[in-house]
């Protein structure tokens, strides 16, 4: 144990500190630059699915709960593609060395496929931390995702144009419009809504660079890569399909979608 635990110190030093990781996200300029989009999109289908995947297993029906849970619903991303290419081998070289689970290959494919998905969804907080910052800091407001975070933008850029372009200048423009507002077209949320998403996208394809070195200094890459070595150990599937890094991520998502509800709706 001595010695899997001196290999495991290793590898995340070596992979996760900011070196380490700085040459793992070499891999998202390219293809990831475009995935990154489409996974914001379909990440409420993955909880989604996720959650029906419990509810089945729930209700018995194990068979179809196994198939959900299952299903890879985001693309694979080359950095994800990098890191569990990373892990496996180190898993073989644990094996190698008799310190290893020994756990059959498709098995530890999961585990390690576990692992990765794990590791995007504390990228995915790092976004959410990092969109809660600069609501906070900007408009001095909670906005735990894109959705609140449109409106005040939008309307912060309408405002700024029309100060701009106002036919009596600026100066009169900031006191006319400081009394009388502008009216916010939807399309301009919308828009701005749209093109956010895409900026958020781009942050948490590169939240690694902060996520990875602030895990390694907590050890909390070391602890996570000792529970799949340990359920590896038993030979154990997941017990669940849903694991906490991934519930909180999509809470935000949730959260986000009830504040813009909450705010729309009342008088």
């Amino acid at each position: 144990m001595d010695r899997r635990d001196a290999m495991l110190r290793r590898f995340v030093r070596e992979n996760f500190g900011v070196r380490g990781t700085l040459g793992l996200h070499r891999a998202a300029f390219g293809l990831d630059l475009l995935r990154a989009p489409v996974n914001v999109v379909l990440a409420p289908v993955f909880l989604l699915v996720k959650l029906f995947g419990l509810i089945a297993r729930l209700c018995r029906a194990r068979r179809l709960g196994d198939w959900l849970l299952s299903r890879r619903i985001v693309f694979q991303t080359a950095v994800s593609r990098k890191v569990a290419e990373k892990v496996t081998t180190l898993i073989g070289q644990m094996d190698a060395a008799g310190v290893g689970p020994g756990a059959p290959e498709a098995m530890a494919a999961r585990a390690v496929d576990d692992y990765v998905g794990v590791r995007n969804a504390v990228s995915e907080i790092t976004t959410v931390l990092f969109v809660l910052v600069t609501g906070w800091a900007l408009f001095h407001s909670a906005t735990l995702g894109v959705l609140s975070l449109a409106g005040p933008v939008a309307d912060m850029r309408a405002q700024a144009l029309a100060i701009e372009n106002y036919w009596a200048g600026q100066w009169l423009g900031q006191v006319y419009f400081g009394w009388f507002p502008r009216a916010l077209d939807p399309w301009q949320v919308v828009a701005t809504g749209v093109v956010l998403a895409m900026l958020a996208s781009l942050v948490t394809t590169f939240a690694g660079l902060i996520a990875d070195p602030v895990q390694l200094w907590l050890g909390m890459h070391r602890r996570r890569l000792m529970r799949l070595l340990g359920r590896l150990d038993r030979q154990a599937e997941s017990a669940s399909g849903l694991s906490r890094e991934h519930a909180v991520a999509r809470l935000g998502d949730l959260s986000d979608v009830a504040l813009a509800l909450w705010r729309a709706l009342r008088p």
